[in-house]
Order: structure tokens, then C-alpha cells, then sequence
């Protein structure tokens, strides 16, 4: 049988051990359903006896929340749960998350927040492509976003691409009122907002002027090479077989490309969707990254990740129906 440790910590000077443990000890008791050590808080003073494994993981993670207090952040219980999930799967401290910093924009600073979240950024960094499929909410087009504008802003690319398939473009597009650029506004409009969640309005408005940040309809891909570039397709499972591969083939020299989406939102017929094979045909190609993310990584609402989860339950009872219809016949 595993002896147990016993661990002492005591908050630096200046740190509210109310903010650590959060209102009415909702941090705390977070803490102490997900592991089974013994939690005492006393004052400034932290004490902790369980398993020596359990008992550093906690060390840790107390140590983490009295420092992001020290820096001036309230953790609250999403925060706690986040951080614990980082401690139970062992890939990542909370430290490290919290010291990754992509990008700073008014005093807000936009770092990874789970595990899956960090696991993609670091692919981005080491890869030239890099494929991210999971669910709403958790990040994917807006890590993306940050890390195409530090890019920029360090010079290490000249120019950021965003692009997105138009879905209707051969149908009822064309009835909408307006110029071509009013008519595929809507569809652009969300890598508009997340520019200008990360910059200066004035600023992002310039680089859209000048060229260096360009945003574009899928369709306008074609043809061109994509060099010195941070390229970003968002929505990619609304993009054909053969449209990813129009877009893949675009890439030139000195550039990256992330190509973001979720399988199961996909507007086109069952089938035809590229981002659902591409890891198929890409899969073991050197310097392609795929990440996957769950609910687990959703940083939304905590009802998006419960909604989430309710429609793969129903998806895979319909599928399991479905089989046993066809094993009837």
C-alpha cells in the first residue's frame, strides 16, 4: 500500500485566499471531488495529505491559483475544472498554460485553456499544416486567429489569408441584394469579428486595406500561390473533396496553413465533405499535423458542452438503430 505524504503551503503576501477558494468555497470543494486527498485551508495556509502522486498534482494546482490571484485573475470554478483535467490526463501543468501567452490586445491576453487547446497551438507552431476537428466553442478558429497575428506582428509571415467556404454559392446566393462583396459578407463576417476582437479596429481596417490581412470566399482560392503567409480556412467541412485540395495546393513558400472545422455541422450532401476524408489521405505525411478536440476543450457557456455531448448520445443510439434495422432485414 502507497504511503501517504503530507504537504504544507502557504499563500504568498498579498494573495486573498478567499479569491483562491472562490465564494462560498466553490473552488475548494471542485478540488476536493476530484481527488481523493485530504484539503484543509486554514487561513493563508494550504495542507494536504493523500497519495504522493495526488498530493504534487494538488501542490501544483494550488500553486497555480495563488499565482494567477497574485497577477491579478479571479480563478473561478470553470478555471478549477480545467486545471484539474490538465493534472488527471498529465500532459500539460496549468503553469504552462498559463504562461503561454499568443497574444496580448488591451491588457486581455489569449493563451490556451485545456489540454486539447495547448496540443493544438504547440501543432501549429511545429507544423505547416495543421488540421483542427471538433465542436463549437472550443477554440479552433480563434487560437488561430491569435496566432496569425503574432505571426504578424513578429514579422515572421508578410500577410494573413482567412477564408471560408459559400456554401450557397451556386444557389441562393445569387438572389440576395447587393454587389458580390454584400453577398458573401455574412459568411465572412465571423473572421471579421474575431479580428477585431484581437486588434485595434482602426489597425485591422488598414491591413484589410492594404492587403496584408485578407479575407475571402473558399471560391477566390483558385488559381493562386500562397506564399509568406498565415492562411486560415474556417468552416472547412463545408468544403468539397476536391475544393480541399484546390486550397492544400495553394501553399507556397514561408507559409503556414490551419484548416478548422466540425465533421458533424457539415451543409453538404452525406459524403461530400473534404475535411471528413482528408485525414484518410494525408494521414503519415510529415509536417501535417490533425488535432482533435471534444467537449472537453469547449471554453464557451458550460451548457454548449452538455448540448454537445445530448447530440452525440442521440447520433449514436440513431446509428446503433440503424444498424439493427439493417441486421433485421
Amino acid at each position: 500500500m502507497t504511503d501517504s505524504q503530507q504537504l504544507s503551503i502557504t499563500a504568498p503576501d498579498g494573495v486573498d485566499m478567499a479569491l483562491v477558494v472562490g465564494p462560498r468555497d466553490a473552488n475548494l470543494e471542485a478540488i476536493r471531488k476530484a481527488f481523493n486527498a485530504r484539503v484543509t485551508v486554514r487561513g493563508n495556509e494550504v495542507k494536504i495529505k493523500g497519495d504522493p502522486i495526488e498530493t504534487k498534482a494538488l501542490g501544483s494546482l494550488f500553486d497555480d491559483l495563488m499565482k494567477s490571484v497574485e497577477q491579478g485573475r479571479v480563478p473561478d470554478v470553470a478555471y478549477v475544472t480545467h486545471a484539474i483535467e490538465l493534472l488527471h490526463t498529465g500532459a500539460y501543468a496549468p503553469a504552462e498554460l498559463r504562461n503561454d501567452v499568443i497574444l496580448v490586445h488591451r491588457g486581455t491576453a489569449v493563451r490556451p485553456k485545456t489540454a486539447g487547446q495547448k496540443a493544438y497551438v504547440d501543432a501549429i507552431r511545429s507544423h505547416t499544416i495543421t488540421f483542427a476537428i471538433g465542436p463549437a466553442g472550443t477554440g479552433k478558429t480563434y487560437l488561430a486567429m491569435a496566432l496569425a497575428l503574432s505571426a504578424l506582428k513578429r514579422r515572421e509571415v508578410g500577410r494573413i489569408v482567412l477564408s471560408r467556404p459559400v456554401v450557397e454559392a451556386g444557389e441562393s446566393l445569387g438572389f440576395l441584394p447587393g454587389t458580390l462583396d454584400e453577398k458573401v459578407d455574412p459568411y465572412i463576417r465571423p473572421l471579421y469579428d474575431a479580428l477585431f476582437d484581437m486588434s485595434d479596429r482602426e489597425w485591422a481596417l488598414q491591413m484589410i486595406e492594404d492587403g496584408t490581412v485578407e479575407i475571402a470566399p473558399l471560391a477566390f482560392m483558385r488559381g493562386r500561390t500562397l506564399s509568406d503567409s498565415f492562411v486560415v480556412l474556417d468552416e472547412a467541412q463545408n468544403a468539397t473533396h476536391e475544393q480541399m485540395k484546390m486550397f492544400l495546393t495553394r501553399l507556397g513558400f514561408g507559409s503556414k496553413m490551419v484548416v478548422t472545422g466540425d465533421v458533424s455541422q457539415t451543409d453538404l450532401p452525406r459524403g461530400r465533405s473534404g475535411l471528413a476524408q482528408v485525414h484518410q489521405v494525408l494521414d503519415g505525411i510529415d509536417d501535417i499535423a490533425f488535432c482533435s478536440f471534444n467537449g472537453t476543450d469547449v471554453v464557451r457557456h458550460s451548457l454548449v458542452a452538455a448540448i454537445i455531448a445530448a447530440y452525440n448520445r442521440e447520433e449514436e443510439q440513431a446509428s446503433s438503430r440503424r444498424k439493427i434495422d439493417g441486421d433485421n432485414r
